[in-house]
């Protein structure tokens, strides 16, 4: 076995030390970028606060007419369950709400279609690959919400 004297072992061990900070500021370079505020910049993951369309006129008139339906339902049901038994009144009742989701969710389709549309036009047209829903990024993402508002609104 070879024998090292102790001024070679403390060269050798300064030597591995500096090839292995060397290597770990290379990486930490490499994978950092120039820092925070291009991380933003140059990411081509958008973000979405779909929170925001609920004031669009598309998304208000869908409302409306929910608001108008459920009041008919609501009426409806006090006239024709008048004469119902309990358990009749329930099943009825279950009948009215399942009619009613499904004139949301068959309302609100076109409406969904459309914000989809728009969203999927403004990615492309900031070269963004991915979207997601603003309350699920922690940090970073570039906010597209304001342009598809613009576009929904024309």
């Amino acid at each position: 076995m070879v024998q090292l004297k102790k001024a070679q072992v403390k060269i050798v061990s300064v030597l591995i030390a500096l090839v292995f900070v060397g290597s770990v500021v290379a990486l930490a370079l490499t994978q950092s970028g120039t820092g925070v505020a291009s991380a933003a910049a140059s990411s081509n993951v958008g973000v979405v606060d779909y929170r925001q369309f609920t004031s669009l006129k598309i998304y208000t008139d869908v409302d409306a007419e929910m608001q108008k339906a459920f009041e008919q339902a609501r009426q409806d049901f006090n006239e024709k369950s008048a004469n119902m038994s309990d358990e009749e009144k329930q099943q009825y009742y279950q009948q009215t709400m399942e009619r009613l989701q499904q004139q949301n969710v068959d309302l609100m389709e076109p409406v969904n279609k459309q914000i989809e549309d728009a969203v999927k036009a403004v990615a492309e047209a900031k070269g963004l690959s991915v979207v997601l829903h603003k309350e699920t990024v922690v940090y970073g993402g570039t906010d597209i919400t304001q342009d598809v508002i613009k576009k929904l609104s024309k």
